[in-house]
């Protein structure tokens, strides 16, 4: 899909889908997370405006948690999170010395700002941009070192949109991590397991049977 034809409200609307009934109460949760030695306080706004993008998801939470098990070195990388909702996952990467950018869509914006504000201390390199796939990833570079997204992939008419927007920001030897719910019914494994592999080679990193979460870590293909 190109910029000339894309609705970017349409696309809000598809990434944040707001049902009769989901999140009709509005409320805010501050929750403390324990991370690579970190104590994260983040901020999630519940309610029809944000809807999917309020909660800190379980696969953020898993993708943390890989990182904190394989000491993951975000030291002078330059790293990149999609989709970020809490913007959790990037928070802890510039906690961990990376110089990270969180993206989002224009209206999750504001509640990433105000985790990064709560949290990354002043000096630490982490900045808030929205990115809507598809539509404007070619304004940022194409060098990244990683690439991160938790529970990103569940809406199966922005799958293109989001391989794009991967191929485009993937540096030649960058590495990209996908933390995902593995959800027969969004068809999450076609992704994975059909589109995903056609321009990288992937590596399922990590399987939570009981949570159903697959960490995914792809590279370049011969890079």
């Amino acid at each position: 899909m190109s910029e000339s034809d894309s609705d970017p409200e349409w696309e809000s609307e598809s990434v944040f889908p707001l049902e009769d009934g989901l999140f009709a109460d509005s409320y805010t949760e501050v929750t403390q997370f324990h991370f690579c030695g970190h104590v994260l306080s983040i901020k999630q706004s519940f309610g029809a405006r944000l809807g999917v993008a309020a909660p800190v998801w379980d696969a953020a939470l898993s993708l943390c948690s890989y990182f904190e098990k394989k000491n993951l070195d975000f030291r002078g990388k330059k790293v990149i999170e999609l989709g970020a909702g809490t913007g959790i996952v990037g928070i802890l990467a510039a906690l961990q010395g990376g110089d990270v950018t969180i993206t989002d869509l224009p209206l999750a914006l504001e509640q990433i700002q105000g985790n990064v504000q709560a949290n990354v201390p002043v000096g630490g390199r982490a900045q808030v941009r929205p990115l809507a796939w598809g539509l404007d990833q070619g304004v940022f570079p194409e060098d990244y070192d990683l690439v991160l997204g938790a529970d990103i992939v569940y809406l199966e008419q922005t799958f293109p949109l989001l391989l794009g927007t991967l191929r485009h920001l993937c540096g030649p030897n960058g590495t990209i991590y996908l933390a995902s719910k593995m959800r027969e019914e969004h068809r999450t494994g076609s992704f994975f397991h059909d589109m995903l592999p056609q321009h990288f080679q992937l590596e399922l990193a990590q399987r939570d049977e009981e949570e159903n979460i697959n960490i995914y870590r792809a590279t370049h293909r011969g890079g």
